[in-house]
């Protein structure tokens, strides 16, 4: 009988609560790989841009490469998945104040729209992943403006989308990585078994 084979699930792991993404995803099934250079971006099937400050991780990702490497790792179709920052990271275009991103998802987003991180809070809103409705921890979260064609808003807060997906990628202006809910933890790890798996084999790595 032949072994099942796990995803590799990489978490950029400069800042904010990578480790929290790393948690859930184990216990869901995946392997996970602290991503802080190419060569470990190299061994994923996937990866995870988590919360934090936009600005510093650009920084870092410019430094240490990674930021063309995403780019390419995402065009051959690898699913992406962005936190909040990350969120922000994924948008073609980001305001209050402007700044460069990676431009991968055709979406406008304002940073800290949300307010200060005293005006975080815990809210509940329905989605298209779920019957029930889905815990979002907003902390100084951005806010998806608009989006252009081809994104799917999966889920919105008040009027305003808060995760939206196209194709392998996709984006949350909250964290769910800090709730006990994994509804969106799932549905980016059964994205990543879809595009990466073959049956129970997984597809040859590079």
């Amino acid at each position: 009988m032949t072994e099942k084979i796990k995803p590799s699930i990489g978490v950029l792991a400069v800042q904010g609560d990578f480790a929290a993404h790393a948690s859930v995803l184990e216990k869901l099934g995946a392997e996970t790989v602290a991503v802080r250079t190419v060569a470990d971006l190299e061994k994923c099937d996937a990866l995870v841009l988590p919360g934090g400050e936009s600005t510093t991780q650009l920084q870092f990702l410019r430094e240490e490469g990674l930021f063309e490497a995403i780019k390419k790792f995402a065009a051959k179709q690898h699913p992406v998945f962005g936190t909040c920052a990350g969120a922000i990271l994924l948008a073609t275009r980001v305001q209050h104040p402007a700044q460069d991103s990676l431009g991968l998802m055709d979406m406008m987003v304002t940073r800290n729209a949300y307010g200060r991180q005293m005006a975080s809070d815990v809210f509940f809103g329905s989605s298209k992943l779920a019957p029930t409705p889905m815990e979002m921890v907003f902390i100084r979260a951005p806010i998806i403006e608009k989006v252009g064609p081809g994104l799917d808003v999966l889920a919105e807060y008040d009027g305003k989308p808060v995760l939206v997906q196209k194709e392998n990628l996709l984006a949350a202006t909250f964290h769910p990585e800090l709730t006990a809910d994994t509804t969106v933890h799932r549905h980016f790890l059964d994205l990543v078994k879809a595009r990466t798996f073959n049956g129970e084999m997984a597809s040859a790595r590079r």
